[in-house]
């Protein structure tokens, strides 16, 4: 099977749930493949898989991941969230060596517990945000809008709701936020539904980007080609982990691309149908603590 591609078992009219999948692949042998140790990658998308929508963590999710490390597991946070919200998540969950994918792939980094911060930034890809920010404006002048600086925070136009970007933020005006090649861009609607920004990209026919629409009236901008699976693929190739051991979760619209890329995709029982569509299997949602299921049966 050829990196990025996935052979979905037939026979399904709806993705069925993880333990009736995994039961099938104890039942062919495919659950033997997935079994925790160093050479096994675990992919997990961070809020609404592994915190609570509210911001919390389970004993039970901490005791799970703390599970797979202690057994070489190589677990690996994949999310949207830029540096500053990501080191403190790994550190609580006890991932304190290993690596870690940032603004839905366009930063990649290694932790460390012995290098400055805690980590260092192995890769980070950018692009000119400028045409396809400026066409979105030109639909909707009202949106907030904020670039990543990459390990430090964010260049905003206005202040966004308090809690959501999670980092520093300094507001500077839209020619100055778009100067420069950027590793991502959030736009922001406050008091608005996320269907407002699925309009907005079709009405301002976006080209050269990749974008992920949020629950909430927020859409990301990352380069083109540019996802959660195409940083992981990275980490896979360095790690030489084998692709049929790799395990991916997540809930939301920017795990599409790693749900399909992984060996076994999991989607949340909170996500959106589409992403549940692309999984293999789907799991309770993360207020059940659902990944907790998925991550218990790999374990030896």
């Amino acid at each position: 099977m050829g990196a990025g591609l996935k052979a979905h078992d037939g026979g399904w009219l709806a993705t069925p749930s993880f333990s009736r999948w995994f039961a099938r692949a104890e039942a062919s042998g495919r659950a033997r493949d997935l079994v925790a140790g160093p050479d096994l990658l675990v992919c997990l998308d961070i809020d609404g898989t592994v915190l609570g929508h509210d911001g919390s963590l389970s004993p039970r999710v901490h005791e799970a991941v703390a599970a797979h490390a202690e057994a070489g597991t190589h677990v690996v946070l994949a999310t949207g969230r830029s540096i500053p919200a990501v080191v403190p998540v790994a550190h609580w969950l006890g991932l304190t060596r290993g690596w870690a994918v940032c603004s839905n792939g366009a930063v990649t980094i290694r932790l460390d517990p012995d290098l400055p911060g805690g980590f260092e930034v192995v890769q980070v890809v950018t692009f000119d945000a400028g045409p396809a920010v400026r066409a979105l404006l030109a639909e909707e002048p009202g949106v907030l809008v904020a670039v990543e600086d990459v390990g430090v925070g964010f260049r905003v136009t206005a202040p966004f709701p308090a809690g959501e970007l999670l980092a520093p933020t300094q507001v500077v005006d839209v020619e100055e936020l778009l100067a420069e090649p950027v590793a991502r861009v959030t736009l922001r609607a406050p008091g608005k539904e996320s269907h407002l920004f699925h309009d907005l990209v079709e009405r301002s026919g976006l080209h050269g980007v990749a974008y992920a629409v949020g629950w909430t009236a927020w859409l990301d901008l990352t380069p083109e080609g540019i996802s959660k699976a195409s940083a992981l693929e990275g980490i896979r190739e360095r790690l030489g982990v084998e692709e049929s051991r790799t395990v991916a979760a997540g809930d939301g619209q920017n795990d599409r691309e790693m749900l399909t890329w992984a060996s076994l995709g999991v989607a949340m029982g909170s996500a959106d149908a589409g992403t549940i569509e692309v999984a293999d299997a789907v799991t309770g949602h993360v207020e059940e603590d659902g990944l907790v299921d998925v991550l218990q049966a790999l374990l030896p």
